[in-house]
């Protein structure tokens, strides 16, 4: 049997085909088209899905389901609200789905369906329990515990970038202050560089170019005082914060994700640092690794939140 994983983002829309034992059999790439009553998306989406199983030759009848992730709080298989997509109100976009392919459709938020896609086949394969940190433009997560994703009541659960770290610090998106997202984030990072670089008399190759997450992280690496600093202020804010959610979860695992988790070494390091120093004694060997799907781990994540709610709702899980 097969599964298909939908990541519905704000720029483009990927979709992959799988084996339900997580073997991808074909992927591919549309772009996102926006508009207020998400028509198009889904639209859009619905079509390529049934073009890659044409396409695979797989019929519909042999697809368990389609996940979607959606960049927005997911709560009983409906979309709260999207704002990067446009979405002010809730939409039932498992149900419009469905209707257009014919197939058992389930949603998931983005960062939950990351999430799940590495505790599935990624990072945290094999492990009942699991944080995970995507570190992007801003800063998303999702907590794994018994190998589901937790939701929340209102499918906010693991919203790990808005968890404050500084009491009246940086204006949040948000509309709060002092998230972690502010500071922990490639847009925090570079704050934190342009407010260091403004106190710093002395040579800094960070006044070389435009200021990036990884000019600071590729500079630290060659020895500049600045950004050694700018990522030392990026760790202690990520493993202090990351240390206060493993005693509230008591995760086995801790995976770091996100287009800043690509510098590596440098990023893993200094967050496990800080995590040791700050966490409780119980969770203070929690291994921090570096996530291995890249961007396919919505791909994944979804296709596996597809193959678990057939199960449930087939009685196998």
């Amino acid at each position: 049997m097969f599964a298909v994983g939908a990541d519905i983002g704000g720029t483009s829309v990927k979709i992959g085909v799988f084996e339900d034992s997580g073997k991808i059999m074909a992927k591919s790439r549309i772009p996102t088209r926006k508009d207020d009553n998400c028509r198009y998306v889904l639209e859009d989406t619905a079509a390529e899905i049934k073009r890659l199983l044409r396409a695979n030759h797989i019929d519909p009848g042999e697809v368990l389901g389609i996940g979607a992730g959606v960049p927005g709080p997911v709560a009983d298989g409906v979309v709260m609200h999207c704002v990067n997509l446009h979405w002010t109100d809730k939409v039932d976009a498992a149900a419009r789905l469905e209707e257009m392919t014919g197939i058992r459709t389930s949603l998931i938020n983005d960062a939950n369906a990351a999430a799940l896609g590495e505790q599935w086949m990624g990072a945290g394969k094999g492990r009942k329990s699991m944080v995970f940190v995507t570190i992007g433009t801003g800063v998303g997560g999702g907590i794994i515990i018994g190998g589901n994703v937790l939701t929340g009541a209102g499918g906010a659960a693991g919203e790990i970038g808005h968890i404050t770290v500084e009491n009246g610090g940086r204006a949040c998106n948000c509309g709060r202050k002092g998230c972690l997202e502010t500071y922990a984030s490639a847009t925090g990072i570079v704050a934190t560089a342009r407010e260091k670089l403004e106190s710093f008399d002395g040579y800094s190759k960070l006044r070389q170019g435009e200021i990036s997450a990884e000019a600071v992280f590729n500079a630290a690496k060659e020895g500049d005082a600045v950004a050694l600093s700018v990522v030392d202020d990026f760790a202690a804010r990520l493993g202090q914060a990351l240390a206060n959610i493993s005693v509230v979860v008591d995760p086995e695992i801790i995976v770091l994700g996100g287009g800043v988790s690509k510098a590596g070494e440098i990023v893993r390091k200094n967050v496990e640092k800080y995590y040791a120093e700050s966490a409780f004694m119980s969770v203070r060997d929690r291994k921090i690794v570096i996530a291995v799907l890249g961007e396919d781990a919505g791909i994944y994540g979804a296709a596996r939140q597809a193959v678990k709610t057939a199960g449930a709702l087939d009685g196998r899980m």
